[in-house]
């Protein structure tokens, strides 16, 4: 079971878990540590969808969990393209994080991919929105014998084209939170240095400046990546 979906108590000032369940670190900052298991969502899609270093991954999403997944792609040898609405998301992606391409999905995003492609299109796909219509347009982006990979998830039915899906042999997955293995992937690459988080967290508050604040956070032109709260 998991905190915060299966069981309540994620913002309880104290919890009691079993000491199994723990990983343990000594090097990394507070900060850091509590953006691991924001990342292991993401490592954790990636270990699902089998990446090795001939793939190109398109990650639709740049909000945190599918930058988590570029990150972690990236580290698996992918050429990674990243795809969003947001142009700051985008630019995020490509002055932070050092991503190549990128796709404004409201501009004919296909093209843009088989541009960049040269005609062709990614071996495998992340959704990272949530969003449903954005999820069954995911299956336009997958190559032949391709992986499209669910990492958001959405409350709706989800509907495409079984020809499409049959014709093209493409395999569909599902990534829901993340293993021991994944955090303590996460935690290696952190304390290694491999991943920066330079400019991830872009708001922070104590508890009393958090009640005033997080309506301002929720909207979208606040500009927030990761917010944290410090004490």
């Amino acid at each position: 079971q998991v905190l915060g979906v299966h069981r309540d108590g994620g913002m309880s000032e104290f919890m009691t878990v079993p000491f199994k369940k723990l990983h343990r670190t000594f090097q990394l900052p507070l900060e850091a540590v509590a953006l691991v298991e924001m990342f292991s969502v993401g490592a954790h899609a990636v270990n699902r969808a089998g990446i090795d270093g001939d793939d190109t991954v398109l990650v639709i999403g740049a909000g945190p969990i599918g930058l988590g997944t570029m990150q972690f792609a990236r580290l698996r040898g992918a050429n990674v393209i990243a795809m969003d609405i947001n142009p700051a998301r985008l630019a995020f992606c490509r002055d932070r994080m050092g991503i190549d391409y990128t796709v404004d999905a409201r501009e004919r995003s296909e093209e843009q991919l088989q541009s960049i492609l040269s005609g062709e299109l990614p071996t495998i796909v992340f959704d990272a929105t949530g969003n449903a219509r954005s999820m069954m347009n995911a299956f336009r982006y997958v190559a032949y014998g391709g992986r499209l990979i669910y990492v958001g998830i959405s409350k709706e039915d989800i509907s495409f084209s079984d020809p499409h899906f049959h014709s093209r042999e493409m395999s569909l997955f599902a990534s829901r939170n993340a293993t021991d293995a994944d955090f303590a992937w996460v935690i290696g690459a952190l304390t290694r240095g491999v991943v920066k988080l330079d400019g991830w967290i872009t708001h922070r508050a104590t508890p009393e400046e958090l009640i005033l604040n997080f309506g301002t956070w929720l909207k979208p032109e606040s500009s927030v990546l990761k917010a944290m709260l410090s004490f």
